[in-house]
């Protein structure tokens, strides 16, 4: 397999950029704007994956547009102060990057904010392609922001992994045709990826690289 694989996929969020205290702390000051005293941060925690339309909008039908914009305010506000790089993800994507790798972003974030936590941990150099939500009518676990990063790649599933810390992204991969990779650094733990079963989780970042004959 390691030499047929030459292209990967990542998800963003808690998988190559540790942003899990900023999205908790940006949906506690939501929540108890909105709810107060209903919300503790174990109670959030079901919300990181999601969309914030998904998070959101069964909570509070008529006024979930309103939940957003009062999250993305707080979010932006903190990012730089709460966002940080996980241990050796940037060594191993830039070996990815330097042996040749087609790399993407595939992300339920938006555009502008991915960009923010790429260039804040460096890793803007290595991502010609980011499919975020701005691009997409459907999200992760439908295939088609990862179908859509391929094409961009001129890649094919077969040729492709998915790597992320939430069942998004391996359900994702499996719609799409992809390998599958889950992350043992997910907040949510990796006993909670097993049951999804991707081929591979990896309990550091440069475990892909002998997964992918490096």
């Amino acid at each position: 397999m390691s030499n047929k694989i030459d292209t990967v996929l990542f998800d963003l969020d808690g998988t190559l950029i540790d942003t899990n205290e900023l999205i908790i702390s940006s949906f506690l000051h939501t929540m108890e704007e909105y709810f107060p005293g209903k919300y503790q941060r174990e109670d959030v925690l079901p919300f990181l994956g999601p969309t914030l339309q998904e998070s959101f909008e069964p909570l509070n039908p008529t006024g979930y547009e309103e939940m957003i914009t009062t999250y993305r305010t707080f979010n932006l506000a903190n990012h730089d102060l709460l966002v940080k790089g996980f241990e050796g993800v940037y060594e191993t994507v830039k070996t990815l990057k330097e042996n040749n790798f087609h790399l993407a972003i595939v992300t339920t974030k938006r555009l502008d904010v991915v960009q923010m936590g790429l260039k804040l941990t460096g890793l803007d150099e290595f991502f010609d392609v980011v499919v975020a939500l701005d691009h997409v009518e459907k999200t992760k676990p439908d295939p088609e922001p990862l179908l859509k990063a391929l094409e961009l790649l001129n890649s094919t599933p077969e040729r492709a992994m998915m790597v992320g810390d939430n069942y998004h992204d391996i359900l994702g991969g499996k719609n799409a045709g992809t390998k599958t990779v889950g992350v043992a650094w997910s907040i949510k733990g990796k006993a909670h990826l097993e049951e999804f079963k991707p081929d591979y989780i990896l309990d550091t970042m440069p475990d892909i690289l002998p997964i992918l004959g490096l």
